[in-house]
């Protein structure tokens, strides 16, 4: 199928939101891991989200370039053709972007997109996420607010943080402590400035204690009832049942209670950016160290090309990450659910 058309996009986050699924969203880098992710939608019968990080970008531009636009797109144009070969409805979007890189990263893109729209054609993403959670919460939503009616001319939906994601993503760093937990008070405070779909659909990252990355059990402590309560807290003032669409941040390493409590809180999307990574590289080890003999011209022999020809390696490691996509899809409850 072609990549997701805004109104596709828009019916894929309804239908989830309706049948208590989200959908996995995975970070790529490069063809490969853009050819495994939809390999693994494709394989678990479920439509999916497939994005790309500042540093993801910069690396898919050329790893001695690092032109975020350029990588971006380049990224965006092979998911788009390879995409036409599958049958699952796969979405763009840009991930954690940081008050910092919004004028050298998703500012020029929502422009881009803009100028695509006028011209009466789709824009290259479905979606952008602006982090703000490393500045104060009355900053972050007048940022986001700009936004968001940027995002309404590029006909994209735009992904907000309110709250703090623990551990290291992309080189932003935040401590594991009590402002993990975004409060009710923060839920009222973003639909008050952002409204609830009015002003531009937005989806919001409420943070209950995620961390990026994956650590030993104990040292992350997940409160998804939190989801509800803030969904309560604003239902009540707009008279609207689970208004915000969630995304669940920080997701690798969760335990399948604490996904299926998320999910029935409203979580349409989860990140599981570690896990994929990992599942990925796992299989060239395993390659490289089964096939020692024949990837290394040792001792005056010459090796086998059959095994250290790149796309021998590369099929397994493909295979792992659509593997663990499949797991997440099942997980999430999207398997099975895609769009006819």
């Amino acid at each position: 199928m072609p990549i997701a058309t805004p109104e596709v996009y828009a019916e894929m986050i309804d239908r989830a939101k309706a049948g208590k699924f989200a959908y996995p969203a995975v970070n790529i880098t490069s063809s490969s891991t853009v050819t495994a992710a939809i390999q693994g939608f494709a394989e678990a019968e479920s439509d999916g989200i497939i994005q790309v990080s500042v540093g993801g970008a910069e690396y898919a531009s050329g790893s001695t370039i690092k032109d975020r636009i350029a990588g971006s797109l380049a990224l965006a144009a092979y998911a788009t053709e390879v995409a036409k070969n599958y049958s699952v409805n796969i979405a763009l979007h840009t991930d954690h972007c940081v008050k910092k890189n919004l004028d050298s990263w998703v500012r020029p893109l929502l422009a881009l997109e803009a100028e695509q729209v006028k011209k009466g054609l789709n824009p290259t993403f479905q979606s952008h996420m602006f982090d703000g959670s490393d500045i104060p919460l009355d900053e972050n939503l007048v940022i986001a607010a700009e936004l968001l009616d940027l995002s309404q001319a590029a006909r994209t939906i735009l992904e907000i943080e309110v709250g703090v994601v623990g551990g290291e993503e992309d080189g932003h760093v935040a401590e594991i402590n009590e402002k993990l937990y975004t409060t009710a008070e923060d839920g009222l405070a973003t639909v008050r400035a952002l409204g609830a779909g009015e002003k531009g659909r937005y989806l919001t990252a409420l943070t209950f204690g995620n961390v990026h990355g994956v650590y030993k059990p104990g040292a992350v402590k997940l409160r998804p009832s939190i989801l509800a309560d803030i969904q309560k807290a604003v239902g009540d003032e707009i008279g609207k049942v689970n208004p915000f669409d969630l995304v669940f941040h920080g997701g690798s390493g969760s335990t399948a209670e604490e996904i299926a409590e998320a999910v029935d809180n409203g979580v349409i999307k989860m990140n599981i950016d570690t896990d994929t990574q990992y599942a990925y590289t796992r299989p060239v080890a395993d390659w490289m160290l089964k096939h020692y003999d024949g990837v290394i011209k040792a001792d005056g022999e010459i090796g086998n090309k059959k095994q250290y020809d790149p796309r021998a390696w590369a099929k397994a490691a493909e295979a792992g990450m659509a593997q663990r996509i499949i797991e997440a899809s099942q997980q999430l409850r999207s398997a099975g659910q895609k769009m006819r």
